[in-house]
């Protein structure tokens, strides 16, 4: 976005003024200005969203603490850990368009203002007695923090250059990912020190980290006055049925990746309880699947820019469809090593996947401007066209793709109320993914399909 005002004048140093003129695209000012104001955002927003996502995720450790005394079955526990991931997908969009309303500063503010909503009443009110219902509002709750990274990858968007966006936004998605993992430790140190007894400790732990986070965008994030939402920008979007397709594909990526990031201990647990009779035991190694996907995913991204993001998601679906039927096969033969093999295994081919579909989104855009420029000759035209429907494709995707969160939690309740195990859920998974991988080659693949080269 280009903002024009004298040359002279400097945006704030520290972001406590809205900034009057903003030329990320103009060389001389980014070196001079702008690459400082955009890093200042850029570290200040990682820190938001990464507390954001760390109470979003914090019912995957809580569950851990519901001993016998609670009075919780496992179907009850899934239900707890599918909850949040349904509010922070329903939060995702209005989240977005929060930036260009109010101003990024102001919105960040306010969202991470948000987070002491769950956080406060679950550091004060859980223990043996809670009713579920209480539980299951305050599990609920938790999906505000699913809002956030939507409105952090909206706001930090409008920081960088084109040819720098990429890294930036990688950058702000990978180390808010890392939030997932680093509530886990959270709620291993506190198992491990505190013990089982003690699980409202997990909760305020980070009332402190939201305050330091409302504070430190309060003082030094920008709002970037001039910006709008294009509501003519989502109906057009969801009018393309690359839309509706690349949602589909993300929720088999992100969506894998949150809701089993939610799951994982849960079903460690029950799937080998003589190995894990205690939730300590369990608890080191959940953190690990969560972890390993969220440091892997800009390999999927680079991989989609050498190899193209069609080519990368499909052969990665193939791959998730074969760790869901090794996880599958190890269920059955009571093999623990081979689980977890299998488990690592597809949070490192989702968070691939979360790369190469997030690199699949503009460069269907960018082929399409492209094939329109050639037939109408006004390339300016297309490229503006393109860069609208991509931003407000990310926007639906994002929310669509969390969903899945939702839908991992479900499989895995329902599965262990008809069969008792969770052997019913992997089949879902591998059916998913086939129908991922059949989708991508069908779509963009196929050669006589093959209208969107470069994607």
């Amino acid at each position: 976005m280009s903002m024009l005002a004298s040359p002279t004048t400097r945006p704030p140093a520290s972001g406590r003024g809205p900034l009057t003129d903003w030329r990320p695209e103009d060389p001389e000012f980014w070196v001079t200005t702008g690459t400082h104001v955009a890093r200042r955002n850029l570290y200040v927003s990682i820190l938001a969203e990464h507390v954001g996502f760390s109470v979003w995720s914090l019912w995957s450790v809580m569950v851990l603490f519901l001993g016998p005394e609670y009075g919780i079955d496992p179907a009850g526990k899934f239900l707890l850990t599918a909850v949040p991931a349904a509010l922070g997908a329903v939060l995702r969009l209005p989240y977005t368009l929060a930036v260009a309303r109010f101003g990024g500063r102001n919105w960040t503010v306010v969202s991470a203002l948000l987070l002491l909503v769950p956080a406060l009443p679950m550091a004060l009110l859980i223990k043996p007695g809670v009713s579920y219902a209480t539980l299951m509002v305050l599990a609920c709750l938790t999906g505000v923090g699913g809002g956030n990274f939507a409105s952090s990858m909206a706001n930090i968007n409008l920081f960088f250059p084109e040819r720098l966006k990429g890294r930036a936004l990688g950058l702000n998605a990978g180390c808010g990912n890392l939030g997932v993992p680093a509530v886990q430790l959270v709620g291993l140190a506190v198992l491990a020190t505190a013990g089982a007894a003690y699980p409202r400790l997990v909760p305020a732990v980070y009332l402190p980290l939201i305050a330091l986070a409302a504070l430190a965008a309060a003082r030094w994030l920008d709002n970037m006055p001039g910006s709008r939402n294009e509501p003519g920008a989502l109906r057009a979007a969801a009018r393309q049925p690359h839309t509706w397709a690349m949602s589909l594909l993300y929720v088999g990526t992100f969506g894998s990746f949150i809701g089993f990031g939610f799951a994982f201990g849960q079903i460690l647990q029950l799937q080998f309880h003589d190995r894990f009779p205690t939730s300590v035991d369990a608890a080191w190694l959940t953190f690990l699947g969560p972890l390993i996907g969220s440091l892997i995913r800009p390999l999927g991204g680079q991989l989609a820019d050498r190899l193209g993001g069609a080519r990368v998601t499909f052969w990665n679906f193939i791959a998730m469809a074969a760790g869901a039927g090794l996880v599958l096969y190890a269920a059955r033969d009571r093999s623990f090593p081979l689980y977890l093999v299998g488990f690592l295994a597809l949070f490192v081919f989702s968070g691939i996947g979360n790369g190469s579909t997030y690199k699949m989104i503009p460069a269907i855009f960018r082929a399409r401007a492209a094939r329109e420029a050639a037939l109408t000759g006004d390339r300016e035209t297309a490229d503006r066209r393109a860069r609208r429907l991509s931003g407000a494709l990310i926007g639906i995707a994002g929310a669509v793709g969390a969903s899945g969160g939702v839908l991992v939690n479900v499989a895995f309740r329902q599965s262990f109320l008809v069969a008792g195990n969770a052997d019913l859920a992997y089949l879902a998974f591998i059916g998913w993914y086939a129908l991922c991988f059949a989708l991508t080659w069908a779509v963009y693949l196929r050669p006589s399909r093959r209208t969107l080269p470069g994607v």
